[in-house]
């Protein structure tokens, strides 16, 4: 395992709404610095600052992890859980809308 991979993967949400497995350091840091400048605020600035510091091996990858994951849930990037999703239970043979 590379040095700066997550031990669990930060899932996002990008573009409209497609889910990202956010899995290092790096990953972090390349969501971080293609974020528009004009919505950086301090969260950002945290978790950018720690990304870098973990890049260049001052933290530990999990520190800068958990900030980025407090940034995404900020900024409501974090996808939900595939498994808090429900099933609808509708089956496409069943559905009266469906022919």
């Amino acid at each position: 395992m590379k040095p700066d991979m997550f031990r669990q993967p930060v899932c996002i949400l990008v573009g409209l709404g497609f889910p990202a497995q956010i899995r290092s350091v790096a990953d972090a840091y390349r969501h971080l610095a293609e974020w528009p400048a004009s919505f950086r605020d301090t969260a950002h600035s945290v978790a950018f600052k720690a990304c870098g510091a973990a890049l260049r091996g001052e933290i530990e990858p999990e520190t800068a992890r958990g900030l980025f994951a407090a940034f995404a849930e900020k900024h409501d990037l974090l996808a939900p859980e595939t498994d808090a999703i429900a099933p609808s239970g509708l089956r496409r043979d069943k559905d009266p809308h469906v022919r």
